[in-house]
């Protein structure tokens, strides 16, 4: 069960070439699709993989892949809300991806937020701390209880490299491509 939790943990959170997602939203309505790789660490279990993550305001494809390419799950959420499905083919579904997590793993994790936090910034209507370096880029952001430290930026100002902290869970991103971003 906690290399399952593990598993999910990376599904959920939801980075390598050879990770390649369905195109089931049109390019024009994408505000990023990323690319790269994620460790994740939850309790005592410990986790690596790629991540290819498309994002538009209201869907989000998300495939995660061991570091050999193998699919670990695919997240594809819509108007329909969320499903999960994992490389076993069990499908999970729920409203909203918060509340599949909480079912799946025991907790809530901020999915809405870290569209917002893998670009550089805080999301919206919730409250914030934030602390900036010289040349005015996050050096770490708190929100939800999430504490975001950003350890690399590319020249154009997103980031490529984050750690995501909450009680009991640690995330690690490593971003290698940008694409569509807004």
């Amino acid at each position: 069960m906690i290399r399952r939790s593990a598993a999910a943990l990376l599904a959920i959170l939801a980075l390598t070439a050879c990770a390649e997602l369905q195109r089931l939203m049109p390019a024009e309505q994408l505000e990023f699709e990323l690319a790269g790789r994620i460790a994740a660490r939850y309790r005592d279990e410990a986790a690596t993989g790629n991540i290819a993550w498309r994002h538009a305001a209201q869907d989000d494809e998300m495939l995660i892949t061991s570091p050999v390419g193998s699919t670990i799950a695919r997240l594809v959420r819509d108007q329909d809300g969320v499903v999960l499905a994992a490389a076993d083919g069990v499908e999970h579904r729920a409203a909203d991806a918060e509340a599949l997590t909480e079912r799946i793993l025991g907790f809530r994790l901020p999915l809405n937020g870290l569209a917002d936090w893998v670009r550089g910034r805080a999301a919206a209507g919730e409250p914030a701390v934030q602390r900036r370096d010289a040349a005015g880029r996050l050096q770490t952001l708190e929100q939800g209880g999430w504490t975001i430290e950003y350890q690399a930026w590319r020249e154009d100002g997103l980031p490529v490299r984050l750690r995501l902290v909450y009680p009991g869970i640690e995330l690690r991103l490593a971003i290698h491509e940008w694409k569509a971003v807004r």
